[in-house]
């Protein structure tokens, strides 16, 4: 192993490209999957900024944003021992028309603003609570005032033909597609039954606080038994579920995923020709130890060593450069989530890839004799 790493120190030159289309790899890997993190993060958003355990909607709901219209009736079904009062949420899109003329998709979230009510955002401080108390107010996040045509606290929008004003602007809920437009549940049901007069007596989701999460998985698992017509999802698994729909179901997401893959093979497919050259390269060493009697697994092993200390070398110097990047990226306004298991992962799969690189690399190791010194 020493061995291999001298020759790697004293070959560096033959060896750099190798370290490149490593570090490249591990680089594109890890930022593509922290973006992705950090981007669909933004999708379960209601789910992930409230204190509910369990989340009731409509069967067969893949994501928060796609919840339909159930009877509000549904609330005597959750009356179990451990649950709390269930809550009623709105979430549906509506239509944004700015002051200055033009419109644009946006989502309304409508809960109840008190102390305690579990589908209030968690950033929504007192006073905007209480300012939304009132008929015909929304909080946005400040990312999106330009999208609907505000820029500070008293301007007004319209929404599906409702005057509403913005009483409050906050900075952690930043949309990936339709800005989220929170108010209470009085405003959101006005707003949302011009469309949709089933929101007269029905909500988008019915929220329950649990006495503990174990509570709320048993009472979860209990309702769906009861009422296959209902999906019922702890906050966890719903946030989750929502990810995994964006991710797996959505164009950018397909896409990010292709990207990285794509990273992967084309790092994977330099690291081996630079391997492949370099074994060839040192033809005549090799010869020399075969005549010498070195056994042809050792110099095998030795291009195994090889490889893997092109893989370390490349990590090595790529995350540096990813948090580097990361950092760079969420001044821009991008999330990524540069995790533990990130890191380790795209290290893990790199490193994979470079080991698959020299066993490719081995082939050039069968056909090297001895005798190719006479020549």
């Amino acid at each position: 192993m020493s061995y291999a790493l001298q020759t790697l120190w004293h070959e560096k030159t033959r060896y750099a490209a190798g370290v490149g289309a490593v570090a490249f790899s591990a680089l594109l890997i890890a930022l593509q999957v922290g973006l992705l993190l950090g981007l669909f993060e933004m999708t379960s958003i209601p789910v992930d900024h409230t204190t509910a355990d369990i989340w009731v909607g409509a069967n067969d709901v893949p994501s928060v944003d796609l919840g339909r219209p159930i009877p509000s009736s549904y609330m005597a079904r959750l009356d179990k021992p451990g649950v709390q009062m269930p809550e009623l949420l709105y979430l549906a899109f509506a239509n944004w028309t700015k002051q200055s003329g033009g419109s644009n998709l946006c989502t309304i979230v409508g809960s109840g603003m008190g102390a305690d009510d579990a589908g209030a955002a968690d950033v929504l401080t007192p006073e905007m609570r209480l300012a939304l108390s009132e008929p015909r107010t929304v909080v946005v996040d400040r990312s999106d005032l330009d999208r609907l045509g505000v820029q500070e606290v008293g301007d007004k929008g319209t929404i599906n033909g409702v005057e509403v004003r913005l009483v409050g602007i906050v900075s952690e809920l930043r949309s990936l597609a339709a800005p989220w437009v929170f108010c209470s549940h009085t405003t959101a049901q006005e707003i949302l039954v011009v469309t949709n007069p089933q929101y007269r007596d029905h909500t988008t989701f019915l929220l329950v606080r649990c006495d503990s999460k174990q509570r709320a998985k048993e009472v979860a698992a209990e309702l769906k038994k009861e009422y296959p017509e209902m999906s019922v999802e702890t906050a966890d698994d719903f946030s989750t579920k929502t990810r995994i729909y964006w991710l797996t179901r959505t164009k950018a997401g397909v896409a990010l995923g292709y990207a990285a893959l794509l990273g992967l093979l084309v790092g994977a497919l330099i690291t081996a020709q630079t391997l492949y050259a370099a074994t060839m390269a040192s033809a005549k060493e090799f010869a020399t130890l075969l005549a010498l009697g070195i056994p042809r697994r050792k110099i095998a092993g030795m291009v195994l060593a090889q490889s893997f200390w092109v893989g370390i070398v490349g990590v090595v110097l790529a995350y540096p450069v990813v948090y580097g990047l990361g950092k760079l990226a969420e001044t821009a306004g991008a999330r990524v989530h540069l995790r533990w298991e990130v890191i380790l992962g795209a290290s893990v799969l790199t490193m994979m890839t470079s080991i698959l690189a020299g066993v490719f690399a081995l082939r050039s190791v069968r056909g090297i004799e001895p005798m190719s010194l006479l020549r």
